[in-house]
C-alpha cells in the first residue's frame, strides 16, 4: 500500500485516468457505455497491480473516488474562499500536493441541477421576504396581525357557542378547561 502512495506513482495513476477520458467526462460518449468503462478499469488495474499485486477493479473504483472526492474538497475551499470576497493574498492555496494535476475534472464536478418537487400549479417563484409578499400577493403579510373572526350567537350552534363563550370569558386554554366539568346549558361566568 505505501508504494501506492509515493507521488511518482500516483502522478502516473492520475495521468492515466486522465487519459480515460470515459470514465470521468460525462459527455463522452462512452461514459455511460459499461463494456468500455471496465476495459479502461482494466488497463488502470493492470497499471495498479505493479505496485499492488492483490489489487482488483474495486480497489481501484475506490481510489478514483477516493482522489476526485479530495479534490473536490480544496475546490470547494478555494472556490468558498474566492466568493467570499477575499483580497487574492487571501485566496485559499490548496495544500493538496496533486491538486494541480486533478484539475482536469474542475468543470466536471459542477452540482446537478436540483428538481423541484413542488407541483406545477404552484406560482414558479414564491415571494422571499414578507415585503415582497404584501407587495406581490393581496391579503395580510406575514407580520401583520391577522384578526380573529368573533362570531355571533346567531352564526354559531348552541353547542359551539357555549365552547367559545366560556374560553373567552374564562380565559381558559383547552388543555386547562379538559379537567373541569361544563353545564353544556349554562356558559361559565
Amino acid at each position: 500500500m505505501k508504494q501506492l502512495k509515493k507521488p511518482e506513482f500516483m502522478g502516473q495513476f492520475i495521468d492515466r485516468y486522465k487519459d480515460m477520458r470515459n470514465l470521468w467526462e460525462v459527455k463522452n460518449p462512452l461514459y455511460r457505455n459499461k463494456p468500455a468503462r471496465k476495459a479502461s478499469l482494466e488497463k488502470l488495474l493492470h497499471f495498479v497491480k505493479t505496485q499492488v499485486p492483490d489489487a482488483d477493479i474495486e480497489f481501484v473504483e475506490k481510489k478514483i473516488a477516493s482522489l476526485r472526492s479530495t479534490y473536490r474538497k480544496e475546490l470547494n475551499k478555494v472556490q468558498a474562499s474566492m466568493r467570499s470576497g477575499a483580497a487574492a493574498e487571501y485566496v485559499y492555496l490548496p495544500s493538496l500536493w496533486y491538486y494541480n494535476k486533478m484539475q482536469f475534472l474542475e468543470d466536471q464536478m459542477e452540482a446537478r441541477k436540483s428538481l423541484s418537487t413542488l407541483p406545477s400549479s404552484l406560482p414558479s417563484t414564491l415571494p422571499s421576504t414578507p415585503v415582497e409578499a404584501s407587495e406581490d400577493q393581496p391579503g395580510p403579510s406575514i407580520l401583520e396581525e391577522v384578526e380573529e373572526p368573533s362570531w355571533s350567537q346567531e352564526d354559531l350552534s348552541q353547542d359551539e357557542a357555549l365552547e367559545c363563550g366560556s374560553q373567552k370569558e374564562a380565559g381558559v386554554g383547552v388543555s386547562q378547561e379538559q379537567g373541569r366539568t361544563v353545564n353544556e346549558n349554562k356558559p361559565w361566568k
